[in-house]
């Protein structure tokens, strides 16, 4: 099973730190964001890596020489969900898929490779506790999940009350052989009847969201199942996250 990480885009509110090299490459604990994760997905066992890239992607090339890469090389008019896309040709045998600017720890993923579900779902269900320093990144931008009995997600949204939340998906999950063909089957049958106009939350097509795929998918009836973490997760989206992990991540 291959690990692909989705790293195109700039993190331009976490500049200066993204003025010359990938949010990814910003350093907590003494050790870049990006290591940080690849250490967690060797703990699953998870070694071949594919990165999608665009902002400064011959940086990483040069840096990660052993990483298969797929280039988003119009990164700055897409969004997540068609970046992963990019990885299309690497999902057959089933995957892992990450967001490239999050800490999460080795036992997360762990557990992650035991599920038996085609697509599985981290979420962290003290999410809420996490929010209370994160003033400039507020609840209401959580990718929010809210179940429907024996851990299968019934909606992913940033627009749930967070009181209905079970928890905040980590943008990690995990597609079996049959997870991935559904993936890809949802995602060229929502691109042929979307084109470019409205898709779930997003405004077009292009700039939707991987949670837009998902929801898409639910609503289609595919099972999705939440694999619950009591933390153990950060996500650095602004310099005020950046300045919280650096104090508080700890593995």
């Amino acid at each position: 099973m291959k690990a692909i990480i989705i790293g195109a885009g700039r993190g331009a509110r976490l500049m200066p730190h993204t003025a010359d090299s990938p949010k990814c490459f910003a350093e907590v604990g003494g050790k870049r964001i990006l290591d940080w994760g690849l250490v967690a997905l060797a703990a699953g066992g998870l070694t071949d890596i594919v990165y999608i890239g665009g902002y400064q992607i011959d940086l990483i090339k040069r840096e990660y020489p052993a990483f298969t890469f797929c280039h988003n090389a119009d990164w700055p008019n897409n969004n997540i969900m068609e970046s992963l896309m990019h990885a299309e040709a690497h999902m057959d045998g089933g995957f892992v898929c990450a967001y490239s600017d999050i800490l999460y720890t080795p036992e997360i993923i762990g557990e992650l490779v035991k599920s038996t579900h085609d697509c599985t779902l981290v979420c962290d269900t003290d999410w809420r506790a996490r929010y209370v320093q994160r003033t400039e990144h507020p609840e209401e931008d959580g990718e929010k999940v809210r179940l429907d009995g024996n851990m299968r997600v019934a909606a992913i949204n940033r627009t749930m009350p967070s009181e209905d939340a079970f928890g905040e998906y980590i943008g990690v999950a995990q597609f079996t052989s049959d997870g991935a063909a559904a993936l890809k089957r949802h995602y060229h049958d929502a691109r042929e009847r979307h084109g470019d106009g409205p898709f779930q939350a997003a405004k077009t097509f292009r700039k939707a969201y991987l949670i837009d795929l998902f929801q898409h998918m639910i609503d289609a009836g595919v099972d999705m199942h939440a694999q619950p973490t009591h933390g153990g997760y950060m996500e650095i989206d602004t310099n005020q996250d950046f300045q919280i992990a650096r104090k508080e991540w700890a593995v």
